[in-house]
């Protein structure tokens, strides 16, 4: 399962598992003080046997003048339980017949033995009908985000036959006509739409468990480069020593790729770009537009301009959290954006 569905599963159990706790214990409360009545009356009963029987086994017996005071047959509670009754032949003493509250707490702790017990079995059914109900209800969204999944793939792989064919066509028109601006421009976006290709796929089907060693230095060098061809406008720059980290290369390029790409699209005029080391830390620094929500920009589909589809930081986020790599962000409107990449646990 995926961590979204994960989500949602869990969302759905807690929300009705609680309810279904609640009910229950509602329900088991009411029936314990039932139980409890029921316990009182039973020992009213067995005193009231004593009184008239005088078989008092495990009640103690006495008799007490008559007072007005006194109400009979009444269920009194202090150290003890203790009931008054009539005698018979006289209208002058009344026996008070004990039950020890010791013989009352062991009822008690049957009842509520029993009314655990029980609470506990209608838990563990309550669990099982839940996870029932959370899989039930989670099951047609899982088949409608898996139609969608399907039909963008089937999209993506079609993409491959005419990107790769146009990718051919370009270096034999090079080798013809020699170097050209327009081809160079033309053969960049196609990079441009097979890093958008890239990210989609890390999309839909997650980040692959593989550890690469490589130097950072030679890679943000790489893809400065490639950067600063697309947009020739933008100053790139960097300064970073021989660094080695072991990490997943390709996801790092695609979280080196938005970063670098955002940075670009969305910087001023003769801006610039600078990529550093900082305590552990890489951090790409633009004199662009900023950012008015920076609490909000790595939340799928969240963008501020029109351009892009919303999902480039999303899924540098989700990569950055797989990969351990801490991400904040600095923003300030009209000034720029730190983009800040903590490293320190795949240094």
């Amino acid at each position: 399962m995926k961590k979204y569905e994960i989500e949602s599963l869990l969302k759905t159990f807690i929300i009705f598992f609680t309810l279904l706790e609640i009910l229950l214990a509602i329900n088991f409360y009411q029936e314990y003080q039932r139980e409890l009545k029921q316990v009182e009356n039973k020992i009213s009963l067995e005193m009231k046997l004593c009184a008239y029987s005088l078989q008092c086994e495990g009640l103690f017996s006495d008799f007490v003048n008559n007072s007005s005071n006194i109400e009979i047959n009444r269920l009194y509670q202090s150290d003890n339980f203790y009931s008054y009754y009539k005698v018979p032949s006289s209208k002058k003493y009344l026996i008070k017949i004990t039950y020890p509250m010791k013989r009352y707490n062991t009822l008690i702790k049957d009842v509520e033995y029993d009314v655990i017990k029980r609470f506990i079995l209608y838990t563990i059914i309550s669990i099982i009908i839940t996870l029932l109900f959370a899989f039930y209800a989670l099951l047609p969204i899982r088949q409608a985000i898996q139609l969608n999944e399907e039909f963008v793939k089937d999209i993506l792989h079609d993409f491959n036959t005419p990107i790769s064919s146009m990718k051919i066509n370009f270096k034999m028109l090079k080798k013809e006509i020699g170097n050209n601006t327009k081809i160079e421009r033309i053969e960049t976006n196609i990079e441009t739409i097979l890093r958008l290709q890239n990210n989609l796929q890390i999309f839909l089907k997650g980040l692959k468990n593989q550890a690469d060693r490589f130097d950072l230095q030679h890679l943000v060098k790489d893809r400065i480069l490639y950067f600063q061809a697309l947009y020739s406008d933008i100053d790139y720059s960097f300064d970073i020593d021989s660094t080695i980290i072991i990490t997943n290369k390709d996801a790092f390029i695609r979280i080196l790729d938005n970063l670098l790409s955002n940075a670009g699209k969305y910087n001023k005029t003769d801006g610039s770009v600078k990529v550093y080391m900082k305590n552990s830390k890489l951090i790409i620094e633009d004199t662009g537009k900023g950012i008015k929500n920076p609490s909000l920009i790595f939340k799928r589909y969240y963008k501020e301009q029109d351009r892009g589809i919303g999902i480039g930081l999303h899924i540098v986020k989700k990569l950055c959290e797989e990969l351990h790599i801490g991400i904040k962000v600095q923003s300030q409107e009209g000034v720029g954006t730190k983009m800040i990449l903590n490293l320190s646990e795949i240094l």
